[in-house]
């Protein structure tokens, strides 16, 4: 019988994002997983957990018993559903499953029933300082083979646009933030640029591209559903985000009034921050961070709830996911059959040296390869010449012109 003879973090930031892998070695030479258990805004709090906490609890066990090895790290502390703990639970089970493949000489997602698609639509991210800034990154996406793009404007909340001096000439804004200093932006500028954004946009690229926007709930709930209403014209792919998981109440209000289709999850912890979104068909697509709920075991599980009532997979994508973690959101996209659309940011030409087998990116797709397991590996002594760099967190201080400190 296999066992699990040790359980690691390997911290690194080929692309300037911290990254935290989880390796996972059993005692047959050569047999080993990887796993995604990146939390960068945290990153060294989950190294701790997997190294400190998880190594010696899962030393000895055998690695083939991954539903009963994941219930066991998720009760063992006694108090669970935190994004620490769950994303350090992540990356051992994404490892464990990595190894499963492995040792049956198989891709995981024919584990998980084989595949449904030979590869994943995905979409991209286009920003920038004006409509026509971000309308030339679109046409360039657009002529790489992209079927979808997601517009923004500014960053998330317009933040480039706030407001400053009154007509008295006096310069409130600075008096405002000196005591409060953050990332300022203003919710009711921000929201009326996105319709203006749209209507430059949609007009110059015609209906044939899928286009897609993020609120990441920078609005009050109802300017968000104002929003959602106004860009209904534009047959949005999807809108994500317009309320955080403690407002979840107002996704009826939205449904009632606007068949915007929206896309929601990147923040969850817990099963009830989704199960009446899903199963009172008020939401399109789950966008779950797969690390963020606890790995493959419980993603593979949320997938089929969301088939049983209609609503699609987009897992979460961005560049604070590692390719190991990109990887197992392909063998999700891959095996379930109510897979919807993926995002992925790009992978630059560091990380594909430091993850040997990172999923190809190719017209408007994620192409996997064959390999066993998750198909991919990290070559450690690359990756340490990328170490994490630690500091205060300057994008999730988003604050409202009088200095309201709102969700980031």
């Amino acid at each position: 019988m296999t066992r699990i003879t040790g359980v690691r973090t390997i911290l690194t930031a080929p692309d300037g994002i911290a990254l935290v892998v989880v390796r996972v070695d059993t005692d047959q030479p050569g047999l080993y997983g990887l796993g995604c258990a990146t939390f960068t805004q945290r990153p060294t709090l989950v190294a701790r957990a997997v190294d400190e906490y998880l190594a010696p609890l899962l030393a000895g066990r055998d690695p083939a018993n991954v539903e009963d090895l994941w219930h066991l790290m998720y009760v063992n502390a006694y108090w669970r559903n935190g994004p620490v703990l769950n994303n350090a639970i992540s990356g051992v089970d994404m490892a464990l499953w990595d190894i499963k493949g492995k040792v049956a000489g198989m891709p995981v997602f024919d584990l998980l029933g084989g595949k449904n698609r030979a590869a994943a639509m995905v979409y991209r991210h286009a920003d920038g300082a004006s409509p026509q800034e971000v309308l030339e990154t679109v046409l360039r996406y657009q002529e790489e083979g992209h079927l979808a793009v997601r517009c923004q404007m500014g960053g998330y909340g317009g933040q480039r646009g706030s407001r400053g001096a009154t007509k008295s000439g006096d310069d409130v804004t600075s008096r405002l933030r000196e005591d409060f200093p953050g990332a300022y932006y203003d919710p009711d500028r921000y929201a009326r640029s996105v319709v203006t954004l749209f209507d430059h946009v949609r007009g110059a690229v015609g209906e044939d591209l899928f286009l897609l926007h993020d609120i990441h709930e920078r609005l009050a709930p109802i300017d968000a559903i104002r929003l959602a209403k106004a860009l209904e014209p534009h047959r949005l792919f999807f809108l994500e985000d317009p309320f955080p998981p403690d407002q979840i109440g107002w996704f009826q209000r939205l449904r009632e009034q606007c068949a915007t289709p929206i896309a929601m999850g990147e923040l969850h912890n817990h099963p009830l921050e989704w199960r009446s979104l899903v199963t009172e068909n008020l939401i399109d697509f789950i966008r779950a961070h797969i690390s963020q709920l606890g790995g493959l075991t419980p993603a593979r599980k949320l997938a089929a709830l969301c088939e049983a009532f209609g609503v699609r997979t987009a897992w979460h994508g961005p560049g604070d996911v590692s390719p190991v973690g990109h990887a197992a959101n392909l063998h999700l996209d891959l095996a379930c059959h109510n897979f919807g659309i993926q995002e992925v940011i790009g992978f630059g030409d560091a990380l594909y040296e430091v993850f040997p087998g990172t999923p190809e990116l190719k017209n408007g797709y994620l192409w996997p390869n064959d390999r066993p397991g998750l198909g991919i590996d990290l070559d450690e002594s690359l990756a340490a010449k990328y170490p994490i760099e630690l500091a205060t967190i300057e994008w999730t201080q988003s604050r409202w012109p009088d200095g309201t400190l709102w969700t980031p």
